[in-house]
């Protein structure tokens, strides 16, 4: 199936795997509609599952996502300020097919980055900053820019 087709299923990953620990934060979401406590408490959070660039394997992660007026999805390759961007934004640039779980929905979607340096990345980078400073603080500590990228709905 080509890449543009690919429709990942939501996983669980297991211990000791490669971000198990999201673990209890994706069993905490799924066991209530979405809705988590801890440093996500209160935040709009969906889980994303993409295809792996190299390994092809399908993973599952918790992202802070920014609802945009069209219905797309805004999330942030923040990668809490790390000086790496993380793996799933490296997975979306070869198999931009994803799935996105709200907590009381299941859908594919594609993911488009926004382009760097442009207009529009500077202003939503700006706007949702502002509802969470974190972002702010993660872009003060690392000298890449976090990349955003649009999740819209194709079913």
């Amino acid at each position: 199936m080509a890449a543009d087709q690919f429709d990942p299923a939501p996983t669980t990953p297991a211990e000791g795997d490669p971000g198990s620990y999201n673990l209890p934060v994706m069993q905490e979401f799924r066991q209530n509609g979405g809705k988590v406590g801890g440093p996500f408490e209160g935040g709009s959070l969906i889980l994303l599952t993409t295809k792996g660039a190299k390994s092809g394997v399908v993973r599952t992660v918790p992202t802070l996502f920014f609802a945009q007026s069209d219905g797309s999805l805004l999330i942030f390759g923040s990668n809490g300020g790390a000086d790496t961007h993380p793996a799933w934004f490296h997975n979306i640039r070869v198999n931009p097919r994803v799935t996105v779980e709200t907590g009381e929905e299941t859908y594919s979607a594609v993911a488009t980055e926004v382009p760097a340096g442009s207009k529009e990345r500077d202003r939503l980078f700006a706007e949702a900053a502002a509802e969470v400073q974190a972002f702010a603080a993660y872009q003060a500590q690392t000298e890449r820019k976090i990349p955003l990228v649009i999740l819209s709905r194709k079913d």
